[in-house]
């Protein structure tokens, strides 16, 4: 079985061809729109859509002949139908709902979060039900997968996500977009223990996140030394500092939500991260030690399925198919879709442990 993955909700473009046989990504194409948004700082929305618009033709053509096949090999496409910013989502599904439309294939609307959440299972098989962090740009949350389609929230950010703190913080340091990478490497030569930085949330019941008093506190690092500006040594020394505040906040709600998963779901075995951010090897070492110390494995995606790019949606699509899961030519895309739709809404501590 293969399926034609389209992934447009944000800044990238892109297009991936994926089977549930032998070498299960035969193609996965990402062409990234970071030189058209860094002069503005983040993205631009109406920016992102256009560019969508102009290059997702020919990344679709060049997806199928790096897999090596033709439209008629395909046994359904699959795009993300949300969440995302709605110009660049309905861009890629009006693309793959064409082409279902052409083939007589089904089409398959990927929420994007699923495509984080099942991204591990591309190259890990990681079994059902596992923990899951899921920490990127936009989003910032702790669930239990249960299955596909299968969702359970324990937490999620109350404000801000995790990769926006870094992309803030980098953009207050000068470090410029995007904010995770550039953060991680400047961290490498500075002190995290130079500047006190909060640790929103920590020690607090539940599971649920915060980050906008973090980034508050780092602008007023930067603001009392506006006078002399900043040296070398002290944007290495804040970007540690930050690199060390997220990881604590993020590994004490990480192990708040370990220690509820091995007592509600005894048979889980794994703990998974992914998103943007699960791409930081300072991250991922400290949540493998975390994993260890519950009794659970831990496993992420390679780094470059980690951001967002099209095998993960084309897997998801491969999962939901292979369940008898597909989506009429109806489907409308969706701003906003919540994994677990019954999940209250992040106020105060959340779900306690």
């Amino acid at each position: 079985m293969l399926i034609l993955g389209i992934e447009t909700s944000c800044d990238e473009t892109a297009a991936a061809v994926v089977s549930d046989a032998g070498e299960r990504i035969r193609a996965n194409l990402v062409l990234s729109q970071l030189a058209e948004h860094r002069p503005f700082g983040g993205v631009v929305p109406e920016v992102a859509a256009r560019a969508h618009l102009e290059h997702l033709d020919g990344l679709i053509a060049r997806a199928l002949a790096t897999a090596g096949i033709g439209f008629d090999a395909l046994a359904g496409v699959a795009a993300t139908g949300g969440p995302g910013l709605i110009g660049g989502v309905f861009v890629g599904v009006m693309e793959a709902k064409a082409i279902a439309l052409a083939r007589d294939i089904p089409f398959i609307a990927v929420n994007h979060l699923e495509g984080h959440a099942l991204s591990v299972r591309l190259g890990d098989d990681a079994a059902f039900p596992y923990l899951l962090l899921l920490v990127s740009g936009g989003h910032c949350q702790l669930l239990v997968v249960e299955d596909v389609g299968r969702y359970r929230r324990l937490g999620t950010t109350i404000d801000d996500a995790a990769g926006e703190a870094f992309d803030k913080g980098a953009k207050l340091l000068g470090l410029g977009f995007p904010g995770g990478p550039a953060i991680e490497r400047v961290a490498r030569d500075g002190d995290p223990r130079r500047f006190s930085l909060p640790r929103p949330m920590k020690g607090r019941p539940g599971c649920d996140f915060s980050f906008s008093g973090l980034k508050t506190a780092l602008r007023q690092q930067v603001a009392a030394r506006s006078a002399t500006g900043l040296s070398p040594a002290d944007v290495a020394d804040l970007a540690a500092a930050l690199q060390a505040a997220i990881g604590d906040a993020l590994i004490d709600r990480t192990a708040h939500a370990a220690a509820l998963f091995r007592r509600r779901w005894p048979e889980g075995r794994s703990l998974v991260v992914a998103g943007g951010v699960a791409a930081n090897a300072v991250l991922r070492a400290r949540l493998a030690a975390l994993a260890g110390e519950h009794g659970l494995a831990f496993a992420a995606p390679p780094p470059a399925l980690c951001t967002d790019n099209g095998a993960m949606i084309a897997w998801a699509g491969l999962e939901r198919l292979q369940r008898g899961l597909s989506d009429g030519l109806d489907f409308a895309p969706r701003p906003r879709w919540p994994l677990d739709p019954d999940a209250a809404p992040a106020i105060g501590a959340g779900v306690k442990a």
